[in-house]
């Protein structure tokens, strides 16, 4: 750390090695069925998911614990699942063939099938599936012991076919989809606050035995400070690679997970299972401004003023008028190509000062990236 930020190189591999040796204690998960390769694993047909207690302790290992819960029988009926997959497979199906949803995260674009919002997506195709599929207690209750009441929820669907390619090691939304120069931009006590904005999960489509790939997991690895930059690394990639841990699921369990969590999607090595899951992004209701501003009308008036500064003064002004977070976007059109984070109205702002553009021309990249982020 360099007076409160992490520096761009930050790497201790001794200390990372000493959190994920440590060892889940059975008296602090006392509501648990079983512990699985430091994993956490609880029958939720046996849970009170109202009891207080328990959603303590879940908040509790997804903090200081290891990081991840399984939750075996999510959906105890997974007559809701059969009838999402029907409905995903359609989607899919439909967007190939309009050629939709380029770019992922973290893996080469065509190695799988992803819905991006497929929330909303399969809300309006089928509203009585998605009601008995979101009316599911297990996810309602991960999503209240981690974030509160108010929680937002998203989703997005990552099929995975045999011979899919895995994942690199990363860390998630928010820092997680940021360059290792982004993040470390970011003093050290935004690194602490951003994994409590968001929780991760995944709802087994399929049964997932573990030659299908699921979700490598690095139990602990949560609470490695400088983690949000160093799994851009290749030493902590191959760390790792070396220790990750995978259990395999069935259809109907869930896993829920801290977002800076090392983790990634495995290899499918199997020859003919379509790894199906609904990966939920379930977000914090607070990480919003407090007023509704037109930020893409005061980007149009502002810039001919940008031409008589100086970069920096030009930066500052670009700071307090244009939108600066690529989310939430539709993903559909405006993905994440050549990066985790789509294009901002920030970058097209600093590049149009930078070049030295024509207002028109202003005008008609503004426009190109609204549309392309109009849902």
């Amino acid at each position: 750390m360099d007076r409160g930020y992490f520096l761009i190189d930050s790497s201790d591999i001794e200390t990372l090695e000493a959190l994920i040796t440590q060892r889940v204690d059975r008296k602090d998960v006392p509501h648990a069925a079983d512990i699985q390769r430091n994993v956490p694993i609880y029958d939720v047909p046996a849970l009170d998911l109202t009891d207080p207690d328990l959603l303590a302790e879940w908040a509790k290992v997804l903090r200081v614990g290891a990081g991840v819960i399984c939750l075996k029988r999510a959906f105890p009926d997974t007559a809701p699942i059969d009838r999402a997959t029907g409905v995903f497979r359609q989607i899919i199906d439909d967007e190939r063939e309009q050629a939709a949803g380029k770019g992922d995260h973290f893996a080469a674009s065509g190695a799988n099938d992803r819905i991006w919002n497929a929330l909303q997506k399969q809300c309006l195709r089928d509203p009585e599936g998605f009601a008995a599929y979101y009316s599911n207690a297990a996810i309602a209750a991960a999503s209240l012991a981690w974030l509160g009441p108010h929680y937002q929820m998203t989703s997005q669907i990552n099929q995975v076919r045999p011979g899919g390619k895995a994942q690199r090691a990363h860390r998630d939304y928010h820092l997680g989809f940021q360059s290792a120069e982004t993040a470390a931009s970011f003093p050290v006590h935004v690194h602490d606050l951003t994994a409590t904005l968001t929780l991760q999960g995944a709802v087994a489509h399929e049964d997932m035995p573990v030659e299908s790939g699921p979700t490598k997991l690095l139990p602990f690895s949560q609470r490695y400070a400088p983690g949000y930059i160093a799994f851009h690394q290749t030493g902590h990639s191959e760390f790792f690679e070396t220790h990750y841990i995978q259990l395999p699921l069935e259809k109907g369990d869930a896993v829920f997970f801290n977002p800076a969590l090392f983790h990634a999607a495995g290899e499918n090595r199997s020859s003919d299972i379509d790894r199906m899951a609904n990966l939920l992004q379930v977000s914090s209701p607070f990480g919003r401004a407090m007023e509704a501003i037109d930020r893409d009308a005061m980007c149009r008036s502002v810039y001919p003023a940008l031409k008589a500064l100086s970069e920096a003064e030009a930066r500052a002004v670009i700071a307090a008028t244009a939108e600066g977070y690529a989310f939430p976007t539709n993903l559909d059109t405006d993905p994440p190509i050549g990066g985790n984070a789509p294009e901002t109205q920030a970058d097209v702002m600093r590049r149009a000062y930078a070049d030295a553009w024509q207002t028109e021309t202003l005008h008609t990249a503004l426009n190109e990236l609204a549309k392309r982020r109009a849902a």
